[in-house]
Formats: structure tokens, C-alpha cells, sequence
């Protein structure tokens, strides 16, 4: 395995595994042995880095979520694993009751969500201290201010360390960190957003983004990187949920030109290198110049080997700029 660091502040920072493992599903979809296993193989390779939220999966029994942390809070004791492993929730999104969704009665990010929720998340994870704790979805509704004191409020009384934020517009991004800067308190140091080879077109109406999608790493995002190096994107959906294998589930947002284009660079290079075209996206991720951590949720531990074995695929700079190039 192989390491990197989030976060700047040596109080706050952590070494985590240079790729992630998503936890979406365990507890709910994936079943609790299937779970156990993954997360057992993926700690005896030098996985350390488990990603998951506290409204994982509501939807998929109608409830609010919180199966797969409360899964993760009983694999860490049954194992004992202590501070060798970050944990990383998501809050803002757990639907405020049974039978609704993100979309249309989210809780939301204000000061009081903030701290229950993550008091909430800490007593189903079993943990003193949350390692990386993300704003999962935009709220308008509350002023980007009483987010930011919300969120450092916790840090101060050290009950979360890290801060990070998924699916926000990276305008909202830039002004949640200055106003964080501007009054001496910790501001998002980690960003989630999805992010893979093939890019989608983001245009498209979406029913949490009217104006298009602000849940991919687009070029504004990647450009703030560029400029930011305290800053880390965490991608999740790197495999785009096994478009890469089955063609028939890529999704209609990507169906554009340049999809093609880009498909037949990864088959290339993935025919040179002698391995899966999902190791070599990983891999492209993992070694790029940009600091990204790939988080890849699997169902079995077979899916897990695959992935594993992409940290340990070095890909040339040819065979990158091509890559990178394909459009």
C-alpha cells in the first residue's frame, strides 16, 4: 500500500491509504459477512481510509440512514481497531423523516444539525473523535457563516478533525474557506466530489442541481487544486458504479463524443500494461499530478483485489499524457 496526507495542520492531519474505500452499501445491500470481509481484506493490505455517511442507505428501505455506519461501529469493535483506520462521514443530507429523501426534506447545515448529527455519527461509529467530517450537500437556507462556526466549533472541542465538503458549487467552496481564514478558524481541507476518466457533460438539469450538476469535478474544481495544494479531492465514483465493464450502465450524461475518445485511450493503455481498465483509472488517479484519493466502494472482496492491485500499477508518462489528452 501506499500513503499520502490530508489536511495541513499537524493537530488535525492524517496519513490515509492512497485509495479509499466507500462504504455505502454495507448494512443495507451488502450483506454483514460480505462487509466484514471486504473491510478485513482492506485493512490487511494497508487499507486505512473507510468513507461512509449517516444517511447511507436510506433509500433503500424508506428509513434515514445510518446502517452502514452502525455496521462500521460493530466491525470496529468485533476487531478492535483503534486510530490505525480514518473514518470519514457525511452530514446534511439524512432525510428529516421516514419515506423522504435529499431532495426534498434534508436536514440541512446549520449550527444545531451540525452538532446532533455528528454526535449522532459518533455514537453509531463507536468513536471518540470523527477523523474527517464533510458537509455532504449544499444549504442555502442557512448562511455559509453559521455553517463554518457550526463545523469549527466541533474541531475546537476536538470531537472532529478534519473538515470537508462534497457537491457544493466551488464558489460556495472559496467563500465558506475565506470566511474560515478571515476569523482564525478551520475551513474544508478535503473535497469529495465524483470524478473518473470519462467526464460528463454537466449542463443537464438534475433535480438537486437545477442549473446543472455541481457533484463532478469539473475544471473549475480541478483548477482550484492546481492553486490550492493544502487541498485534496477525494473521488468517488471512480469506476462510475462498473460503467467500465458494463457499457449499458454508463450513465446519459456521458453519452457525448469525447466519451469515446477516452474509452479507446483506456483500452489502450490498459492492453499495454496488462491490466483491467478499471486498474488503470485508479491508477491514473492515484499517480497523477494532482493530489486525488480515489474512493471505491465494492460488493465482494474479489472487486477489493482488483482495486488493490491498481496502487501498485505504474503507468508511463506517455502512456499518461495520452491519457490525458483523449478528448
Amino acid at each position: 500500500m501506499k500513503y499520502r496526507t490530508i489536511g495541513t495542520d499537524p493537530q488535525t492531519r492524517r496519513e490515509v491509504s492512497v485509495l479509499a474505500l466507500g462504504a455505502m452499501l454495507f448494512g443495507s445491500v451488502t450483506d454483514e459477512k460480505t462487509s466484514f470481509a471486504i473491510l478485513d481484506r482492506y485493512v490487511e493490505a494497508g487499507g486505512s481510509f473507510v468513507d461512509t455517511s449517516d444517511n447511507y442507505a436510506f433509500w433503500t428501505d424508506g428509513g434515514q440512514g445510518g446502517q452502514s455506519e452502525e455496521l462500521l461501529g460493530r466491525w470496529r469493535r468485533s476487531r478492535g481497531i483503534g486510530d490505525e483506520v480514518v473514518f470519514a462521514t457525511k452530514l446534511g443530507a439524512r432525510p428529516l423523516a421516514p419515506g423522504t429523501s435529499y431532495i426534498d426534506n434534508r436536514e440541512g447545515l446549520s449550527a444545531k444539525v451540525i452538532r446532533e448529527s455528528a454526535e449522532r455519527s459518533r455514537e453509531r461509529l463507536g468513536l471518540e473523535k470523527l477523523d474527517l467530517l464533510y458537509a455532504h450537500i449544499e444549504d442555502p437556507g442557512v448562511p455559509l457563516r453559521e455553517t463554518v462556526e457550526g463545523f469549527a466549533a466541533l474541531v475546537a472541542e476536538g470531537t472532529v478533525g478534519l473538515l470537508g465538503v462534497s457537491n457544493h458549487a466551488v464558489w460556495r467552496v472559496e467563500r465558506a474557506r475565506a470566511l474560515a481564514a478571515a476569523a482564525g478558524l478551520p475551513g474544508y481541507e478535503v473535497l469529495q466530489y465524483a470524478h473518473s476518466h470519462l467526464r460528463p457533460r454537466t449542463d443537464v438539469p438534475m433535480d438537486l442541481f437545477p442549473d446543472g450538476s455541481l457533484g463532478h469535478a469539473g475544471p473549475d474544481l480541478l483548477g482550484y487544486l492546481r492553486e490550492e495544494p493544502g487541498l485534496t479531492l477525494v473521488a468517488y465514483s471512480p469506476l462510475l458504479k462498473g460503467a467500465y465493464t458494463h457499457p449499458e450502465r454508463l450513465p446519459a450524461d456521458y453519452d457525448h463524443p469525447g466519451t469515446q475518445a477516452r474509452l479507446k485511450a483506456l483500452h489502450d493503455v490498459a492492453r499495454e500494461a496488462g491490466a483491467t481498465v478499471n486498474q488503470v483509472v485508479l491508477a491514473w488517479q492515484i499517480g497523477g499530478a494532482l493530489p486525488v484519493v480515489p474512493l471505491a466502494g465494492v460488493s465482494s472482496v474479489a472487486q477489493l483485489e482488483e482495486n488493490l492491485a491498481a496502487v501498485d500499477l505504474e503507468l508511463t508518462q506517455e502512456q499518461r499524457a495520452r491519457l490525458d489528452a483523449a478528448h
